[in-house]
């Protein structure tokens, strides 16, 4: 087995149980300086919040626009970056494989692979997912850190399932496990329980706390979208505020705001 090396693995390395890395989610060259600059060590990219930076909703970017995507977050900070690879845009093994092999070569120190189809809006079945998974694992072995995704949880399956995925997928050599959509301290405890490599869990306004994730065991933290949405809600309320009361006081947020994040994207 090839070790990693360089970016890819620091960024394995800084998975320790009991102090998750925490690791937000960037839209953006710009949002991943500011992330940079605000003390992260690793930063995620955001399927979804990229979708929305070309005005389109999740799942609507093509693999070229999405290496070009991971390719520039990449060049924009120095500390590593994982990429939110969807489902690798392809069914198969082999076209999986593939995705990772170029998204290896755009500077990334991480990729994941989900197991959720979204143009015929179906999980993969089991047998075909682990394939799927061990394919990409061979592809990225020693070039990146390998997260395989079990969506099941934001697709109407059920917690038993996730597990037994992540357990499959963990024999096939993923690096990290990841199941969306865990909310209860319960189902964190038994994902993290049924699996030795680290967890990453994806946090929401329900979710416990980074320290209440760091006593269950859990490895990394993002946060998916999120940060696109705040920005976005910001833009959004100032708009309104503009055309509705024609007055300016989201100005009064950019006081403290507008030097650090001059600095930030200047750096």
């Amino acid at each position: 087995m090839s070790p990693l090396t360089g970016k890819a693995a620091i960024f394995l390395a800084a998975h320790v149980p009991g102090k998750p890395l925490l690791q937000p989610n960037a839209f953006d060259a710009g949002s991943a300086r500011l992330l940079q600059a605000a003390g992260f060590d690793a930063i995620a990219t955001t399927s979804s919040g990229f979708a929305a930076t070309l005005g389109r909703r999740d799942g609507r970017v093509t693999r070229d626009e999405a290496l070009d995507h991971f390719r520039a977050i990449a060049a924009a900070v120095d500390i590593p970056v994982a990429a939110d690879g969807e489902n690798c845009y392809a069914d198969d093994p082999d076209g999986v494989a593939e995705t990772i092999r170029l998204a290896a070569e755009t500077g990334l120190a991480g990729c994941s692979v989900e197991d959720y189809d979204r143009e015929r809006d179906v999980i993969y079945e089991r047998g075909l997912s682990v394939e799927r998974v061990a394919a990409a694992v061979e592809a990225a072995r020693g070039r990146l850190v390998l997260t395989a995704r079990a969506e099941d949880l934001l697709h109407g399956g059920t917690l038993a399932e996730a597990i037994a995925r992540i357990e499959a997928y963990q024999e096939a050599g993923a690096d990290v496990l990841f199941v969306p959509g865990l909310r209860k301290s319960a189902d964190i405890r038994a994902v993290v329980g049924a699996v030795d490599k680290p967890v990453n869990v994806l946090v929401v306004g329900e979710s416990p706390s980074v320290a209440e994730l760091a006593e269950m065991g859990v490895t990394r933290v993002s946060v998916g979208g999120s940060f696109t949405w705040v920005a976005y809600a910001a833009v959004l309320a100032a708009a309104q505020e503009l055309r509705e009361h024609g007055t300016y006081g989201y100005a009064a947020t950019l006081t403290t705001a507008r030097s650090a994040i001059t600095a930030a994207l200047e750096g």
